[in-house]
């Protein structure tokens, strides 16, 4: 029986398979594999996905007569429905860091909700996005029919994103994402002192006593699996610079990982960092902090790289945000305050 793996990342953009062909499977064209295998779907999404070269045997991409053999690594992105959302132009600056006909890298500012949905129908990074494709002089005639979210940050999380601009980037840079061939870190501040670098495993899924926030479940089946590499870039005695490197991309995992080993973000409100966890309660200390919140008013997390292959020339390409001026500012507050204190 072939191993059948099946994944939902950054917030359920796209459906993944991974499948392992038995060491007996016979010679047998990649697209009829398939479809004994992955559920509720039908040739034409096969055929569009070879044709889109988001299928891939042993990570290199195929057509749809390549013949399977055993033990091959079969995967396959398939991009669920769009939501029928009306997308409103809207001339919102945007801080572009690269863009081309293939892809553009934004660097996301704090405040700004990725896609619109309930409750956030403008003012989002996608609006942004459709006026600025609707201004650019190759999209006059060929205009797409929305920007290609390939992963998502929060609201409140700034830093890199990647959009692809053309449906083979979108399968491809979605493929890198599953395939894990991406390198993305993150930095960010969290309460206590973090004794040393490590990794956080551990399946999340929706809390079952709030739906609007994620939950670590080390045991069980619940949820899926998610696993975040960390280092500690600074130690502030009651706080931590940390960085963060993804090995999945499961909704709010960093947030949700560091709240599981009792670490926090900095001012995290969903997730408890927003109390002050660390540190006495006289009232200079305890002023200080909620300064703090203030100036940074919302989770201490940036994502300050991205590293990826170009869907189209096949480079290797690297890009980097600056940490912000409010996680910046905090920081120094912190160095200060620790330098300058009297225990």
């Amino acid at each position: 029986m072939a191993e059948v793996e099946e994944q939902e990342e950054e917030n359920e953009l796209f459906e993944h398979y991974r499948i392992v062909a038995d060491k007996g499977q016979e010679a047998l064209r990649v697209d009829k594999f398939l479809m004994d295998r992955v559920p509720n779907t039908s040739r034409t999404k096969i055929k569009e996905a070879t044709q889109n070269g988001n299928v891939h045997v042993n990570n290199q991409p195929v057509k749809a007569n390549y013949k399977v053999k055993p033990e091959d690594v079969i995967s396959i992105v398939l991009p669920y429905p769009q939501r029928e959302i009306e997308l409103i132009p809207q001339d919102i600056p945007l801080k572009v860091l690269y863009e081309d006909d293939t892809l553009i890298i934004i660097d996301k500012p704090t405040n700004m909700v990725v896609h619109p949905g309930y409750g956030n129908y403008t003012g989002t990074l996608v609006n942004a996005l459709v006026y600025h494709f609707e201004n650019l002089p190759e999209f006059k005639d060929g205009l797409p029919s929305r920007p290609g979210l390939v992963h998502r940050l929060d609201k409140n999380t700034t830093g890199v994103m990647v959009v692809a601009k053309t449906e083979r980037a979108l399968t491809e840079l979605s493929l890198q994402f599953f395939e894990r061939t991406t390198d993305r870190r993150y930095v960010a501040l969290v309460w206590g002192d973090v004794s040393e670098d490590g990794t956080i495993e551990g399946h999340i899924g929706r809390s079952l006593k709030n739906r609007k926030v994620m939950s670590v479940f080390p045991d069980g089946d619940y949820g899926k699996p998610a696993i975040t590499h960390y280092k500690v870039l600074e130690r502030l005695n009651y706080v931590t610079l940390v960085e963060c490197k993804l090995e999945t991309g499961r909704t709010h995992q960093i947030r949700a990982h560091f709240k599981h080993i009792g670490h926090p973000l900095f001012n995290d409100p969903e997730y408890g960092g927003n109390k002050i966890l660390k540190g006495t309660t006289f009232s200079k200390y305890k002023q200080f902090v909620i300064n703090n919140f203030k100036i940074l008013d919302r989770q201490a997390l940036h994502a300050r790289k991205l590293e990826l292959t170009h869907p189209k020339t096949g480079k290797r390409m690297n890009f980097e945000s600056e940490v912000p001026e409010d996680f910046s500012e905090v920081l120094e507050r912190w160095r200060h305050y620790i330098k300058h204190r009297k225990d």
